[in-house]
């Protein structure tokens, strides 16, 4: 019995030293040496550009709503009949109607997670005026600047294509 329980603590100690200790550290060393910015979590100056950005005023481009918190991620689990998600639709579309910008769908509709970082070329567009507006820049240069910041399909088949609003942001901040 003794030759069995020393046994089966090796197992334990060689598992634990293993699984536990060097294949983390492997995987790590490894994502650290060809993937540096990802395994970083993709942070930039102005944050992280996988978790959404709360951006304020008409000077920059905004993300779908949501709670820029990701210890707070989660859905409202308020349903399509549900009165209180239509009175929080109704007041942000009354808000973007006051800064000039016809809101598509996704820019007063919190995504899934609440965390979601991504907008469609769509959105972005929308808000040319309201950004040319407050910066004094013509439509047609943000226009192309939007152009420049779209990521198409993955692998030209998967997803929507879309825009990073942390990337499209700093980009903007950029323009001369």
């Amino acid at each position: 019995m003794l030759i069995q329980l020393r046994r089966s603590l090796v197992v334990v100690v060689f598992s634990i030293l293993l699984l536990g200790l060097a294949y983390p550290l492997a995987t790590t060393g490894v994502a650290q040496l060809i993937f540096p910015h990802q395994a970083n979590g993709s942070l930039g100056p102005n944050g992280s550009a996988l978790i959404g950005q709360k951006w304020t005023g008409t000077k920059w481009f905004h993300g779908r709503p949501g709670s820029y918190n990701a210890m707070a991620s989660g859905a409202s689990n308020l349903g399509p009949l549900s009165k209180t998600l239509e009175a929080h639709v109704a007041k942000r579309v009354a808000a973007w109607h006051k800064v000039g910008v016809t809101p598509t769908a996704e820019l007063v509709t919190s995504s899934a997670s609440g965390l979601d970082p991504d907008i469609s070329p769509a959105s972005a567009y929308a808000q040319i005026p309201m950004v040319a507006k407050a910066r004094h820049l013509s439509p047609s240069v943000l226009h192309h600047l939007i152009s420049s910041q779209v990521h198409g399909r993955q692998f030209g088949f998967l997803g929507a294509p879309y825009v990073n609003v942390l990337s499209l942001n700093e980009a903007l901040a950029h323009l001369h």
